[in-house]
């Protein structure tokens, strides 16, 4: 996030898309909802599916699923049409103007209409509200980023706050709003296949150089695999081993026939997790870790802030701290790591990593501090990009629309979406281990229009076979308005009913992320 979860509170305008945060992040949707119903704060929400928020929106812009650059880029079209952008903003902290404003030229309220489904005049009244109010903030998380071109979709988020000049103060800013709560930390922490700590990259020398002063190696100097690749190189034998921790691939990756093929043709699959999931149930090694409350350390949550934890009580049988079992791990291999606790590997964080460098355990005793935070005088950032872009001045991105990689036919007439529900947490390792939560949502379903519902002979409560190209599960009919026509949803977290097995494996080509938001399925009742 660019800004702090408090500082959403501050906002006078919120366009929320591609997020159910009441369902996804219940209690940053209470900074939200508070803003709106006791200081008539203004909420633009942009989703196909009638969620929660829609009971608070100012305008609810219902998009048909994979059209998001269509409808960003029509906002900016009547911003700049109407003369309402941030001209000084724009002339001082930006660049490549003139090419966003030829490539939005054509994204015209009735062009945005006939693609996306919105009608002219919300998206007209839309733009002016985010655009005139003294404080827009933009809210979004998976609902964007999990699409062909989740790339652009973020990219075309960012150029309107800076087409607006709402970044840089508090009630402003681009906010995406983290999946799981550690992701920003590992993130930071260089788990991504082209980065190092900081996001410094291992193609540049210049970047390699300090951690390789630090620990005393070589880096090789090409990105690793992303994902998708990792599983297509374990399917065509060109990956060998693979060791997942804290994840979970047979349930949270695309198209899981293909998943458990590629990981059935490893020669060493290791897991490493609090539970036995579904794939520590395939894996040829099992390391059982400590659960949060089991150990020390530091989580870096969604609005970059570094807070610690600690340990409450003992973990059970063999189970250790990650920290331990990866260090116990390398020693066996050779190295000769001497890490004695978790507050020893932070204190080696904050050498090398340069956001982190003014972060102590004692700083953060009491209250975490926001990253970047160079140096121990430092207060730490509540607010990014207040005086200048990490790049120095802002680039605007041209992004144009492309259809997503499988669309609705008439042997799959239904355009599938996933997601997440309140009661359920991700791949349900955790969560439907808990009787209370399960007995609010016991078993997998799917929403259904009710005229969809009739068309296909379907009551709520049947028992129904959803198919798509790679895959079929059986699930029990949720018939209620909150899908539009012709649109079904189905969550993610029932392994007996693994949505996975439907969803496709194309993906982003920047980030690699798949598109679990637009597949084309087919339904019947089951005799």
């Amino acid at each position: 996030m660019t800004n702090s979860i408090t500082d959403l509170g501050q906002a006078d305008c919120y366009l929320i898309t591609g997020t159910n945060t009441t369902e996804n992040h219940p209690v940053i949707s209470t900074f939200i909802k508070r803003a709106v119903t006791q200081r008539g704060a203004k909420l633009i929400l942009a989703d196909p599916r009638n969620i929660e928020l829609g009971k608070f929106a100012t305008i609810w812009l219902r998009q048909k699923p994979g059209t998001d650059v269509v409808w960003i880029n029509g906002l900016m079209n009547v911003i700049i049409s109407e003369g309402l952008l941030a001209e000084k903003f724009v002339a001082e902290r930006t660049e490549n103007f003139e090419a966003l404003k030829e490539t939005v030229a054509k994204y015209t309220p009735e062009y945005v209409e006939k693609i996306s489904g919105i009608p002219a005049e919300d998206l007209k009244k839309a733009a002016r509200l985010y655009a005139k109010s003294g404080a827009s903030a933009i809210v979004y998380a998976m609902g964007i980023t999990q699409h062909i071109n989740g790339t652009d979709n973020v990219k075309s988020l960012a150029n309107l706050s800076m087409l607006t000049g709402q970044i840089g103060r508090p009630g402003t800013g681009v906010n995406p709003l983290r999946g799981q709560n550690n992701v920003q930390g590992a993130c930071d922490m260089a788990c991504l296949p082209g980065n190092l700590p900081a996001y410094k990259k291992v193609t540049e020398a210049a970047d390699r150089k300090p951690f390789e002063e630090a620990w005393g190696v070589s880096l090789p100097d090409k990105p690793g695999l992303t994902i998708p690749k990792i599983i297509d190189g374990a399917g065509n034998g060109t990956v060998k081993a693979l060791y997942v921790m804290g994840e979970n691939p047979m349930m949270s990756d695309p198209d899981l026939s293909h998943v458990e093929k590629a990981l059935a043709n490893l020669d060493l699959l290791i897991v490493q997790d609090i539970f036995l999931n579904e794939t520590g149930k395939i894996a040829h090694v099992v390391l059982p870790t400590a659960a949060w409350a089991e150990k020390d350390g530091t989580y870096t949550n969604t609005e970059r802030r570094v807070q610690r934890i600690r340990k409450a009580v003992d973990a059970p049988g063999e189970s250790k701290p990650d920290w331990e079992v990866i260090t116990l791990l390398a020693n066996k291999l050779g190295a000769d790591w001497k890490y004695g606790s978790a507050q020893e590997v932070f204190e080696e964080v904050r050498k090398v990593t340069v956001s982190y460098g003014g972060i102590t355990y004692d700083r953060i005793e009491n209250e975490g501090i926001q990253w970047p935070c160079p140096n121990t005088e430092h207060p730490g950032t509540p607010i990014l990009h207040a005086a200048a872009f990490t790049r120095g001045k802002g680039l605007f991105s041209v992004c144009e629309h492309t259809d997503p990689a499988e669309l609705p036919d008439s042997e799959y007439p239904l355009l599938l979406s996933t997601g997440r529900i309140l009661y359920q947490y991700h791949t349900a390792t955790m969560s439907r281990r808990s009787k209370g939560l399960v007995s609010r949502t016991p078993q997998p379903f799917v929403e259904i229009h009710p005229e969809d519902a009739v068309t296909l002979g379907i009551a709520h409560g049947d028992k129904i076979e959803v198919s798509s190209r790679r895959g079929t599960i059986e699930v029990v009919a949720e018939v209620n308005g909150r899908c539009d026509k012709g649109m079904v949803f189905i969550p993610f977290h029932y392994s007996e009913a693994a949505v996975n097995r439907l969803t496709n494996a194309a993906f982003d080509p920047v980030a690699n992320i798949p598109d679990y938001k637009v597949s084309a399925v087919k339904i019947k009742k089951v005799a």
